[in-house]
């Protein structure tokens, strides 16, 4: 009797390995390594030319902020901005082209920018929510440079203090006081207030009330303060100073005396003026009368 076996599936159908030996034709292999390099070059040629012009748009980029950057950092200092500004001004077109070009040479590449963009979105506004305090002091900084209401050396009343000028921050101005105290401001408190720039102007007018008795002669003493504005040489002659009788005062009759005067000599011409005519109305017997009171004490009989 004869025995007739049939062959498995896997008896007939070997399945290929790395012993088979056609795995190891010249001719596969030559096909295989043909099929990688058709596909792998002109992949790797496609990448590489989306490199290059990525490269390209950064180096371009670069130079283009470098131009830019300089050219409204010399357009604001020919028109006489502040420096500080003309040099922030000139870093941030600086910064946002490079930022522009970046995110261009990532697209390039083929790296999606929508979800990167939409990141940095979300963290700018959670930095600017944490941050809204500088922020505002510093957009304040920005009008302060830009529209000058005041410049380093001028004498300004704001924010409910004085002082001098010393220096102009994006983020705080540094006044000196008059008794030589340093006052550190926030550039918002200064902007949202009345700002008052006692330097603004080339001349100031310097005012006194004096007070002269009800029996002095008025003719006399406006003559007299028409002498003493006349005798010192920080009143200036135009635009003219004047004397005029203001108020009849409880116990005297009251002159205001208008006196122009140059910025720089504000601060002295009210005590000269004082001391003066103090002076003057001593040696012409006019008098300067004080508040008096009369007091009268009635006694009364006891019982």
């Amino acid at each position: 009797m004869l025995l007739q076996t049939t062959p498995t599936a896997t008896e007939s159908n070997p399945p290929a390995s790395a012993l088979d030996p056609g795995f190891f034709d010249p001719d596969v292999l030559r096909a295989k390594i043909s099929t990688w390099i058709d596909v792998a070059v002109p992949a790797i040629a496609d990448y590489g030319m989306k490199c290059l012009f990525a490269i390209i748009i950064l180096i371009g980029g670069r130079f283009a902020a470098r131009f830019a950057s300089r050219l409204v950092r010399g357009g604001m200092e020919r028109a006489k901005m502040d420096l500080e500004l003309a040099g922030f001004a000139g870093s941030m077109v600086h910064a946002a082209i490079m930022a522009f070009a970046i995110i261009a040479a990532i697209d390039k590449v083929g790296v999606p920018t929508t979800s990167f963009v939409a990141v940095l979105g979300a963290a700018g506004l959670a930095v600017g929510f944490a941050l809204q305090g500088s922020l505002s002091n510093f957009a304040a900084g920005v009008m302060i440079l830009v529209f000058r209401p005041f410049k380093v050396g001028d004498a300004i009343e704001a924010a409910g203090v004085s002082g001098v000028v010393r220096d102009i921050d994006l983020f705080t101005c540094v006044l000196t006081t008059a008794d030589n105290q340093k006052i550190i401001v926030p550039n918002s408190a200064i902007t949202s207030a009345v700002i008052i720039n006692a330097s603004a102007n080339a001349m100031r007018r310097a005012q006194i009330v004096v007070g002269v008795g009800y029996q002095d002669d008025l003719d006399k003493v406006a003559s007299v303060l028409h002498d003493v504005l006349a005798s010192n040489p920080r009143v200036l002659k135009d635009p003219a100073p004047g004397v005029n009788v203001s108020k009849l005062a409880d116990s005297a009759v009251e002159f205001t005396v208008h006196a122009w005067t140059k910025r720089e000599d504000f601060g002295t011409i009210g005590f000269e003026l004082t001391k003066a005519i103090k002076q003057r109305f001593d040696r012409e017997g006019i008098s300067i009368p004080f508040p008096q009171r009369e007091v009268r004490m009635i006694q009364t009989k006891a019982g």
